[in-house]
């Protein structure tokens, strides 16, 4: 496994050191980050029979920098057999959480945490020992696939991608024979490509300008495009330190430049750099005026933390830690700032599927930090999360198939709707009234009544049209179109109607109902009225109704009785139509024999009206 990542960060892994004359040149090598060479030593100690818990715990914690988990956990097995620190425990935890081994996982945890109760590690692990079964009901923020970028047995991360869609990343890939001591890795360099509208991404190019014979990058660029910030090895510079084995030790410092006629020129290191400690992975805020980044410096919570700073006018301020509310005693690295002042960044210190999760927090607001669960995370190493708004995707690298590489992540789009109903006439909130959800083609989605807050929320898509209905007790129910929802949550208010319906003892009093002159045909008007029917007979479902239909004595007898006969079974069968059993509503025409006024030949316009009604009888309740 090829994990180059950390190199960058320049951490020493925090240990007790057990130096003595047996293990002083392999500690020696340890402590000047020679890691490969270190192991060698470690493990000449092992085939002498010299070894101890000591060096078993050297040969996990070197393996575990350079990210051979495979062998670290083999070393950590051994070194727990004996009296290990407190630190071993939780290493071979993490290291068997990126075989997906939690139950064991937890099992060295709980060693962890009887030996320092007091770390916020262990604090955190007996709260919440099993939290993988949460975290795997999480929700899920993006879609996640492989680009087009990654390069065979070479490590690429660290994704950036500009306005005018050129990605700037590093890898590996160089061809200069010089290697890392770290881990027998070729040194970091900066490339760039461009992405294409479907995603993929053009040839990719070097970028000369910012590289070096040392670790360069990764690189954050202003919002104009015109000002880049990067990492580069001290060792660049000479600036370093002389370890007791002679090695020249360089730490990761911040450089800035500016572009002019396409170039990255007046390249100048930030004031803050240092031999003593790394800064590293800037992540530049929107308004170019804070400068995230990730330090071992003095004044952190652990091995590395996420720190900000302020850029003025005339310099930068002090570096400011960001707390606890992001970082651990572990490790936290590769911030990223959005737009909006979401912070996306990885951390081994907080609880996740593996040894480096991505969280994310909000600055502006009072949440807590949020893992983004799967795809984007893994049992491996997940890490260097970026997001463009203006494109609306995100990169990642993740170790996940052995090798460091270059992920998308497309945002899952999540849409919601707050409904409230109403009394139209007294603003009252109405509870238990029943919402119904349909799509563009009337397909019920959804049937959810309100709560006692007359509220129901719907989770939708997104940029999808929607259909409400309505419907409450004593209420006309009602229709609303739901519009089409960008992102994130949407609230509408359905003010209803109250039921202008009386229900008495014998029957149900409804405006007059309607018919053209002369026909059977039921009009818009008398529809309504006939709904009003409808509504009060579904909330109360045990009604039986008896429709008697009246004509006025303007024509014959019988002509006026076939009328109304043929009225009263148009009503009826309205009335079924709506969803009603047909042995709940029956009907009969009674013409002109029964009139509501009795006036005969000398009845006025305004009498006739009255007598050509329907009446609608309840034979049960």
């Amino acid at each position: 496994m090829k994990n180059i990542y950390i190199a960058i960060l320049i951490l020493v892994v925090n240990t007790v050191y057990s130096q003595n004359a047996t293990t002083q040149k392999a500690d020696q090598l340890f402590e000047s980050y020679q890691y490969v060479d270190a192991i060698k030593e470690y493990q000449k100690l092992t085939e002498n029979k010299k070894e101890s818990v000591y060096v078993y715990e050297q040969l996990g914690n070197c393996y575990f920098i350079i990210f051979d988990n495979e062998k670290a956990l083999v070393w950590y097995a051994k070194a727990v057999e004996g009296t290990a620190s407190a630190e071993t425990y939780y290493r071979y935890a993490q290291t068997l959480k990126s075989f997906g081994k939690y139950e064991e996982a937890n099992k060295q945890m709980d060693v962890f945490a009887k030996l320092v109760p007091s770390d916020e590690r262990a604090k955190n692990h007996q709260l919440n020992p099993t939290y993988i079964p949460r975290l795997l009901n999480a929700t899920t923020f993006f879609t996640v696939s492989e680009t087009n970028i990654n390069v065979k047995d070479e490590s690429d991360f660290g994704a950036f991608l500009t306005n005018d869609k050129e990605l700037y990343f590093v890898s590996t890939r160089n061809t200069s024979n010089k290697k890392d001591r770290w881990n027998d890795q070729h040194y970091l360099d900066i490339f760039k490509t461009t992405r294409k509208s479907d995603g993929t991404f053009e040839e990719v190019n070097l970028v000369k300008e910012l590289n070096t014979p040392f670790h360069d990058g990764p690189v954050t660029i202003s919002q104009d495009g015109n000002t880049i910030f990067f990492a580069r090895d001290g060792l660049s510079e000479g600036k370093y330190e002389v370890s007791k084995n002679k090695t020249k030790i360089g730490q990761q410092g911040l450089y800035k430049a500016v572009k002019i006629d396409g170039k990255w020129e007046q390249i100048e290191p930030l004031p803050f750099n240092s031999i003593n400690y790394s800064v590293t992975c800037p992540s530049l805020s929107n308004d170019g005026k804070t400068l995230y980044f990730s330090s071992n410096m003095p004044g952190g919570l652990g091995g590395s933390d996420i720190w900000k700073i302020t850029i003025e006018p005339n310099g930068y301020g002090k570096p400011e830690n960001l707390g606890a509310k992001i970082n651990t005693s572990d490790r936290e690295n590769f911030p990223f700032i959005t737009e909006d002042n979401v912070l996306y960044f990885a951390s081994s210190g907080r609880q996740g599927y593996g040894a480096y999760d991505i969280f994310k927090i909000n600055l502006s607001t009072s949440d807590t930090a949020i893992n983004l669960g799967k795809p984007v995370n893994s049992e491996k190493d997940d890490f260097s999360f970026s997001f463009n708004k203006l494109q609306e995707v995100g990169y990642f690298s993740s170790n996940r198939s052995g090798l460091d590489a270059i992920y998308t992540a497309l945002p899952i789009c999540k849409a919601s709707s707050i409904v409230t109903v109403t009394d139209k006439k007294s603003g009252k909130i109405i509870a238990n009234a029943l919402v119904t959800i349909s799509d563009s083609n009337g397909n019920i989605l959804s049937s959810v009544k309100t709560k006692a807050d007359g509220k129901v929320t719907f989770d939708l898509q997104c940029n999808t049209e929607y259909l409400l209905k309505i419907s409450a007790i004593n209420y006309e129910d009602k229709s609303a179109p739901l519009s089409k929802i960008v992102t994130g949550e949407s609230t509408i208010s359905v003010p209803l109607d109250p039921f202008e319906v009386i229900i008495t003892e014998t029957e149900v009093l409804l405006k007059n109902v309607y018919f053209d002159f002369n026909k059977s045909n039921i009009t818009s008007q008398g529809a309504a009225e006939l709904d009003k029917l409808v509504k009060v007979m579904k909330d109360n479902p045990n009604m039986v109704i008896f429709v008697k239909s009246h004509t006025d004595s303007k024509g014959s007898a019988p002509y006026n009785l076939k009328l109304s006969e043929q009225r009263a079974q148009s009503t009826v069968q309205y009335i079924i139509s709506k969803g009603i059993e047909s042995e709940r509503i029956s009907g009969k025409g009674f013409g002109s024999t029964e009139p509501k006024i009795i006036c005969g030949a000398d009845c006025t316009e305004e009498q006739h009206s009255q007598n050509r009604r329907s009446e609608f009888a309840i034979i049960k309740k």
